[in-house]
């Protein structure tokens, strides 16, 4: 195996369920074929705590040669929540998806723009129309570098969020490309919601009018909102909107999946009774 000293150390990141680590992708040796994406997954381990932030190091490194697919346990699986809805984030660099997920799961915002490596996710349970919803948010690289690894986890999401920045025209133009992914890697059914973020600035900077996001959603027949981390619009509302969308198809796949019951009259269990006793009789006669 080459050597993986050309490998950086990725941002460290809180992962819930899983405590302290960070992934990165990269590869050693020659380069897959597209067509059959097989990555390295390395994971840095952080065990030592104690140490200050910008002196820590890995400890362990471990490296996991697979094709990454993000796995799709049933939707309702246990007793603490009804339903497991898996989301994920698409979009250009730089457009905000890591904020919407910061806010929405954590309540809060920051200023700093950090790049994200790879894909990281967050979870929030929230509830709609009396069931518990476990919200599992997939955030993914912008960057080009990373589109292997991202367009992996397509097929495991039940909804795809697909993000621009009101002030970045190219990153709304790009919309188009990210829906033929979507429609490439992604399941048939997956629902799908526009989101225009970084609303609140100044209408000067404004690079993509409303209207524009909303004839753009129209096409394609998809929601579309606007959105602003920083002072929290729409961000509650987004979310909701989409995981109750995917709620509501899960909830009518299930009823269309209950078994037919077929109800037996008395009288005509009666009459099958006494013509199979005929024919025993005569059978035995």
């Amino acid at each position: 195996m080459d050597s993986l000293d050309h490998l950086e150390e990725p941002q460290r990141g809180s992962i819930p369920e899983h405590g302290d680590w960070v992934v990165s992708e990269g590869r050693v040796g020659p380069r897959p074929a597209v067509e059959n994406p097989l990555t390295y997954l390395i994971i840095w381990y952080h065990h030592n705590q104690t140490k200050p932030k910008n002196n820590r190091r890995p400890t362990q490194i471990s490296i996991q040669r697979n094709r990454l697919a993000m796995a799709a346990p049933p939707a309702r699986a246990r007793a603490d929540y009804d339903y497991l809805i898996k989301l994920l984030l698409i979009g250009d660099s730089g457009v905000g998806k890591s904020c919407l997920l910061l806010r929405f799961s954590d309540g809060s915002f920051t200023t700093s723009f950090i790049t994200t490596i790879g894909i990281d996710f967050k979870i929030r349970t929230i509830e709609l129309d009396g069931k518990r919803i476990k919200l599992q948010i997939w955030d993914t690289a912008g960057q080009e570098r990373f589109r292997t690894i991202t367009t992996a986890y397509y097929r495991g999401a039940m909804g795809i969020l697909l993000v621009y920045d009101v002030t970045d025209e190219s990153s709304f133009n790009n919309i188009r490309n990210w829906i033929r992914n979507i429609e490439q890697h992604a399941s048939d059914n997956v629902n799908k919601i526009l989101v225009g973020n970084k609303a609140d600035m100044d209408e000067s900077k404004r690079a993509v009018p409303t209207s524009k996001g909303q004839a753009l959603a129209d096409e394609y027949g998809i929601k579309f909102f606007e959105t602003s981390a920083k002072t929290n619009l729409n961000v509650e509302e987004v979310f909701f909107s989409i995981g109750k969308d995917i709620k509501q198809r899960l909830a009518d796949t299930d009823a269309r999946a209950e078994p037919h019951t077929i109800t037996i009259n008395q009288s005509d269990q009666g009459a099958a009774g006494t013509s199979q006793a005929t024919q025993k009789s005569a059978c035995c006669g």
